[in-house]
């Protein structure tokens, strides 16, 4: 059985180097790049991300990342995002009162966490459904998180599998979206290439869909 193909996004914002190594190690053969081309023929696509939502939209755009991940999800091709990966995914993003436009495949906004103290950086348990195929085998274990903003709610939609998304829950200062499992679209607000062995296999689990 050939190695899924996995291509990381590069556009100028995200740990690619880490995310490319932890898919490596877990059984990808992934490609670090930014070509409409070669992301649309991957098994998978990755989109990470770090810093602010609006810098990560203006990255995105710069690159036709819109118009791919919607290609790759109107054909039921797998789409990863992660952190901030995973905030754009959503509406929008309001940061310092500036609210700037996602990319729209989840309602809602992401918004400020309302904790005593932010970023939010450190491990966490994540609260996940027992059905759930990302936390497979995971539900006892800790993930780590690097963020101050987040969607602190979550409306169902008509979902990309046409059932209501599979949605994971963690705490800090409030109760926040750490995980969604919808068809092809996953996401983790949390970073699953530095969660150690549980980060390792929750990829496993992501690149069994691939398959």
């Amino acid at each position: 059985m050939r190695s899924p193909r996995v291509v990381v996004l590069d556009y100028g914002s995200g740990n690619v180097l880490s995310a490319s190594r932890a898919l490596t190690r877990v059984g990808g053969e992934v490609t670090v790049t930014s070509d409409i081309d070669v992301a649309l023929a991957a098994d998978g696509l990755v989109v990470p991300g770090v810093g602010a939502f609006a810098a990560c939209m203006q990255g995105l755009e710069s690159v036709s990342a819109p118009r791919m991940i919607d290609r790759r999800l109107a054909g039921g091709q797998a789409v990863l995002g992660i952190c901030v990966g995973m905030q754009v995914l959503f509406d929008r993003g309001v940061e310092h009162g500036i609210t700037t436009a996602g990319l729209g495949h989840w309602p809602g906004d992401v918004v400020g966490l309302p904790a005593k103290t932010v970023p939010h950086m450190g491990w966490n348990t994540v609260d996940s459904p027992t059905d759930s195929a990302m936390f497979d085998g995971l539900h006892d274990e800790r993930f780590y998180f690097v963020h101050s903003y987040a969607a602190l709610t979550w409306t169902q939609h008509a979902a990309h599998r046409g059932t209501p998304a599979s949605v994971s829950w963690a705490e800090h200062g409030a109760p926040f979206v750490a995980g969604v499992e919808d068809g092809p679209l996953w996401a983790t607000q949390f970073h699953p290439e530095k969660s150690g062995d549980a980060g390792a296999e929750l990829l496993r689990h992501w690149l069994d869909t691939l398959r």
